[in-house]
């Protein structure tokens, strides 16, 4: 636990925020007797509910059947998706200044997400 003083709020704190964490310095020390209250409560719960041990085989058993059905299903789907793909990636003539373009483009994104991170962080 840190040992900074209470009175300094961060910036995106509101005022209760600011108060509990200033009650909590105050009092970080303090020991609450509960006489075995919490103990009590603990034991009194009820076992974490654990799922069948098939149940995770079956799941996983289900999305493949299911996928394989999906690609039975869709026999030229996935051949037309890659030769559209590759008809508009390949097909589409690229000039030096289009390339160009995009590298700028690109470092002006990464500046701005870096700019943009290390002013957050």
């Amino acid at each position: 636990m840190s040992e900074r003083s209470p009175s300094i709020i961060e910036r995106d704190d509101d005022w209760l925020d600011a108060a509990l964490r200033a009650d909590a310095f105050l009092h970080r020390g303090d020991y609450l007797a509960d006489d075995g209250f919490t103990a009590r409560v603990m034991a009194d719960l009820p076992a974490q509910a654990t799922p069948p041990a098939w149940r995770k085989r079956a799941v996983i058993g289900i999305w493949g059947v299911a996928s394989v059905g999906i690609a039975l299903a869709l026999p030229g789907a996935s051949t037309d998706v890659v030769r559209e793909f590759l008809r508009v990636a390949l097909g589409h003539p690229v000039s030096l200044a289009q390339i160009a373009t995009g590298v700028v483009m690109l470092g002006i994104g990464s500046w701005t997400a870096a700019v943009w991170a290390l002013r957050r962080g």
